[in-house]
């Protein structure tokens, strides 16, 4: 097979940027709350998200960009009686004066150098970042820099952009209020491009690409959002629920919007934006996905499926073609639990995401539909024998005397305790993930990617609890021996690639090969990534996250 020179390849970056409401009286627990049944569906189009582009040409050479973020005014979430006055905040990124490129630059890829302007926290992108342009959870700043967190390094980041085309999403990192931050709406979607190798796949493009961003949201009835400041142990903490979920579905922030599309094939980029809530996506009149990607990362082949789903931080990648449609018109549902899997069904309003209106053609004739047979070669595959490490991960959920749940934990250690998880750049590692709680958790690792090697249900689970809860020990607690004689669940085929997302299942042990190199050639980063403050990982369920469903990574030579 020809080698495919990624690396060699400039990338061509988009910003896409989320019109978002924030927040004047965030944390009131005032009444007064919009009812959603007042509330109209399908009454607001979509937003086109506005788009920065991350490069500029010059002399015909492309170059990187420097790009500052403000604080903007969107309009309303819907034209109904969530219209306020109040202020609304859009993060942009328009550019600003060139000056020397800083940080490190490949010839794989160009740079970028966000700066900030003026906003209330840090929001840091995902993607091969240097560590203090991750967004290290003590890297938080007020306005004009007047306090900075333990770790905050410089209001200039650096993002090397040297990996695969795809998509990400940078968001708000602030140690205990990323819940609060990101639903204010201190978030957006990063685009990574490559002309000479996408242009070839012949993939929806311009008008027939688009982002959406799906999250839930409360509304008060003057317009702005809501969320519950009593916690629901106020005695030991007195703001933090365990998950927060709105009544209201939001796609790039309007709500329950309508997207006119023609009879042709549509490429869309969905990222799970929610503070919790788990999409399980569907049509109604049982259109196709076709997933191009396993998150950030192309799929060699396109995986069809009818229904996925979606967990908080993850992104589908699909192509949907509306020319084999039967109706004029499909809802995208929504039948995913709340909490997941465990909780309540979805009602008439959050089982309800969107809708399209497919148009008929003036001509009778549908537009061409086209899939490519294949997308880009695989990176090569993970190779266990390889492994320089393997490591336990254990999942605990600590409750009060009442049952009410008050924190969560990684491997039983607070992210302020030392870290454990220790890689050397440029290695991969196994690591089984231990879920000894009752909810589904989205595990993120900064800066790594993996693919998910095994799902295995954990037999005796209520005396591995027990173990583990005594001694915090997976191997002197016989895991192995738990995990024997499990069922296997089968990892999905849109799932089986490259992810920097996957859902932990409450009850399962998963094991992932997690790659701390660069994806293709397997070398060490072209950056130091031993560097302070170093990476994090924890469970993308923000709730959890704050508290303190996350732990320091620090990566070794």
């Amino acid at each position: 097979m020809e080698k495919m020179p990624l690396f060699q390849h400039v990338f061509f970056l988009d910003l896409v940027l989320l019109l978002s409401t924030a927040t004047t009286g965030t944390f009131s627990s005032s009444v007064g709350l919009v009812n959603v049944a007042h509330l109209q569906m399908f009454v607001d189009e979509l937003p086109d998200m506005p788009k920065v582009r991350g490069f500029r040409v010059r002399n015909g050479t492309v170059e990187p960009a420097h790009l500052a973020i403000g604080i903007y005014r969107p309009g309303p979430h819907h034209r109904g009686p969530t219209r306020s006055p109040n202020s609304h905040y859009v993060v942009q990124l328009p550019p600003i004066p060139s000056h020397p490129p800083v940080g490190p630059h490949h010839p794989g890829g160009q740079p970028i150098l966000p700066r900030r302007r003026n906003p209330d926290r840090r929001p840091p992108p995902r993607r091969y970042p240097t560590p203090s342009s991750d967004g290290h959870g003590g890297a938080w700043f007020t306005s004009n820099l007047s306090s900075v967190g333990p770790t905050f390094a410089s209001s200039t980041n650096a993002h090397p952009n040297v990996q695969d085309p795809g998509t990400l999403w940078y968001h708000d990192h602030a140690l205990g209020l990323t819940r609060v931050n990101i639903l204010a709406g201190l978030f957006g979607a990063y685009l990574i491009r490559s002309p000479s190798l996408e242009s070839p796949l012949g993939l929806p493009s311009a008008s027939f690409e688009r982002v959406l961003f799906l999250f839930d949201r409360s509304f008060r009835s003057e317009g702005s959002l809501f969320i519950n400041s009593t916690g629901n142990n106020p005695s030991i903490h007195p703001q933090w629920q365990p998950e927060f979920f709105g009544p209201a579905i939001v796609v790039n922030g309007k709500v329950w919007p309508f997207l006119r599309v023609r009879r042709r094939p549509y490429r869309f980029r969905i990222i799970n934006a929610s503070n919790a809530r788990f999409f399980r996506l569907s049509f109604s009149n049982s259109l196709r996905f076709n997933h191009i990607a396993s998150d950030t990362v192309y799929l060699p082949t396109a995986v069809p499926s009818r229904r996925f789903l979606l967990a908080p931080s993850e992104i589908a990648d699909v192509v949907v073609d509306f020319a084999r449609s039967t109706t004029d018109s499909a809802l995208l549902l929504n039948d995913a639990a709340y909490p997941y899997p465990t909780g309540d069904s979805p009602d008439a309003f959050s089982s309800r995401v969107m809708k399209f209106v497919i148009l008929r053609s003036k001509s009778g004739k549908r537009d061409p539909s086209w899939m490519p047979r294949k997308l880009l070669p695989p990176p090569p595959p993970p190779v266990t024998e390889k492994a320089m490490a393997e490591r336990y991960i254990a999942m605990y959920e600590y409750e009060s005397a009442t049952g009410e749940p008050t924190h969560l934990y990684l491997n039983g250690r607070s992210f302020e305790e030392a870290a454990t998880e220790t890689p050397r750049s440029g290695t991969g590692e196994l690591w089984h993930i231990i879920n000894l709680t009752e909810d589904n958790h989205p595990l993120h690792i900064h800066l790594g990617l993996f693919v998910v090697m095994e799902q295995r249900k954990l037999m005796g689970l209520e005396q591995l609890k027990d173990c583990m809860m005594r001694i915090n020990d997976a191997q002197a607690c016989h895991v192995e021996d738990h995990a024997a004689h499990g069922r296997v669940e089968p990892v999905p085929g849109h799932e089986s690639g490259w992810k920097n997302v996957f859902k932990m299942q409450p009850g399962f042990v998963t094991r992932i090969f997690v790659r701390f190199a660069m994806l293709r050639t397997e070398e060490p980063y072209p950056f130091d990534a031993t560097a302070e403050p170093g990476y994090v990982y924890h469970c993308h369920i923000l709730d959890h996250e704050d508290n303190a469903m996350m732990r320091p990574l620090k990566l070794l030579a």
